[in-house]
């Protein structure tokens, strides 16, 4: 960001601050498009990514009169977010635990979940796509998260450090586990796809 535009960005932080919804408008259209490109590879749907972004900001203009003024907003948005990310992977883990306990039989519930991914806005993205963001939801976090903070989310590797609780060379290390593990799936998935069908015996 330019020094220009980060003393704007200043400026209309402080207004916010002050409780001038426009300037939060304003800093919102600024910013939503690359945070919610944050949170929708984090958790891979992009209807989740979108309630996600939305609590992301309602938080942050809760929060705003706590916000110090001589961090980055940027930062700071995304650390809401990926706490929100964070939530939301507790929760749908509990809710799958809890789907375990309704689903009579193994069928039942791999078909519960095959009628959701038809219905779902996940099934409109294209292919290499949809795929790129099954495989980035399946990282653990450890290696998840800072490889977004930095690719997605433009942090540096000592900001993500920071973000984290980890030191420089740890996200270093995480990020390429990370885009090793990424390439290993995007492989199998392809090997899986041009792999030839075996044909009924004659």
């Amino acid at each position: 960001m330019s020094d220009q535009n980060h003393a704007a960005e200043r400026q209309l932080v402080g207004a916010a601050r002050a409780g001038d919804r426009t300037a939060f408008e304003e800093l919102v259209r600024r910013h939503k498009s690359a945070l919610y490109r944050f949170v929708r590879r984090y958790v891979g749907n992009p209807a989740d990514a979108y309630d996600i972004l939305q609590e992301t900001f309602v938080s942050a203009w809760l929060a705003l009169a706590r916000f110090d003024p001589d961090r980055s907003f940027s930062t700071w948005l995304h650390t809401i977010a990926l706490n929100k990310c964070r939530d939301h992977a507790r929760r749908r883990a509990v809710r799958q635990r809890l789907s375990l306990r309704f689903f009579a039989s193994e069928r039942a519930l791999l078909q519960a979940r095959a009628d959701g991914a038809a219905e779902s806005p996940q099934s409109l993205l294209p292919a290499p796509q949809r795929r790129l963001d099954i495989a980035l939801a399946g990282l653990p976090r450890r290696y998840k998260e800072p490889l977004l903070l930095t690719l997605v989310g433009g942090l540096t590797h000592q900001q993500a450090a920071q973000q984290l609780g980890v030191t420089t060379k740890a996200v270093e290390m995480r990020i390429h586990r990370a885009k090793k593990r990424l390439s290993e799936a995007l492989a199998e998935h392809a090997a899986a796809v041009q792999a030839p069908s075996e044909e009924p015996a004659g």
